[in-house]
């Protein structure tokens, strides 16, 4: 059964250049770019407004931004390697002056992921190590993580705190226990590069896609590859599980956005406003009353869609 979802707000060219990532909160969407400053928009409002510019916040960029669940934290990490935490009140993003990440070379970390309730801080580097900080201890290093090498490019934190993966340029994907601190079994990869890895918010399935163009889904608790979602016909950029669990977004780099069912392993809605790469796809927790996502990318803008009600 397709699904339909309208356009119902942007922000046109809110950087300057390409908008590399998205984090969202229950009411407000953050953006990072290829420029030194994160913006931060309201979800509440119908209007979709800038309310706060974080500047000067990278001097050459920021490729990743991260948030927890209770969107009190947020990371995001440059260009130039460094790591910057925020934190929020009120509405208000700040520099969190009590938190900090220890590592002897900043330079290596490519991906962030960071728990649900903000505690660690997750990051997969350009060597494929898996690195673990807790945030609340001075950032102490607590978990070191070695794959095969190849330069680590996504990663993810199940919402429960029990599992993290990782995606790798030759293709590899990982699942480590944060428990044990072991691979509980080895995965088959993708070939080409994986762009995206997303659990889902059960933990029960984890979705991994990149080059190519395929969506691969595993069952967490055997490592088995139980679908093969086919569809897309360029790279695939991001990846966002509804809250659900029941619906998965994906973007790609032709600037289509795909929303695929998990139970009838289909494609339930495709969209194509731009024809340019669609760097970051994110699920929103409400857009008014209705279910919604947000994508951004080298459009520059940031666009938002609500599920049709009543059809």
């Amino acid at each position: 059964m397709s699904k339909q979802y309208l356009s119902c707000g942007s922000a046109d060219n809110a950087h300057p250049i390409d908008i590399f990532a998205l984090a969202v909160t229950d009411k407000q969407i953050l953006s990072a770019s290829g420029t030194s400053s994160l913006k931060v928009h309201s979800t509440t409002d119908p209007d979709f407004p800038l309310v706060q510019s974080i500047d000067n916040a990278h001097k050459v960029g920021c490729h990743h931004v991260v948030t927890n669940g209770k969107g009190s934290r947020a990371v995001s990490i440059g260009f130039g390697g460094e790591i910057m935490i925020w934190s929020c009140q009120d509405g208000t993003w700040a520099k969190d002056d009590a938190a900090s990440v220890k590592k002897a070379t900043p330079a290596d970390v490519w991906a962030i992921a960071l728990s649900e309730d903000g505690q660690y801080l997750a990051g997969v580097t350009q060597d494929g190590h898996i690195r673990v900080w807790d945030l609340d201890t001075n950032g102490e290093e607590i978990r070191d993580y070695e794959t095969k090498g190849s330069f680590g490019t996504c990663i993810d934190l199940s919402a429960d705190g029990r599992f993290i993966a990782s995606g790798h340029e030759n293709g590899s994907v990982y699942i480590f226990s944060t428990e044990s601190g072991r691979m509980p079994f080895s995965l088959s990869g993708l070939v080409k590069p994986v762009r995206a890895v997303a659990f889902s918010p059960g933990g029960k399935f984890l979705a991994a896609a990149g080059d190519s163009k395929v969506i691969v889904l595993y069952d967490t608790s055997s490592g088995e590859q139980v679908a093969n979602l086919s569809g897309h016909t360029a790279w695939i950029m991001s990846l966002s599980w509804s809250h659900t669990g029941e619906h998965l977004l994906s973007g790609s780099f032709d600037g289509k956005v795909k929303v695929w069912s998990i139970d009838t392993r289909a494609c339930v809605a495709t969209h194509s406003e731009t024809e340019k790469a669609i760097w970051s796809v994110k699920w929103l927790s409400k857009i008014g009353r209705s279910v919604g996502f947000a994508t951004a990318g080298a459009n520059r803008s940031i666009s938002l869609y609500r599920e049709a009600t009543g059809g």
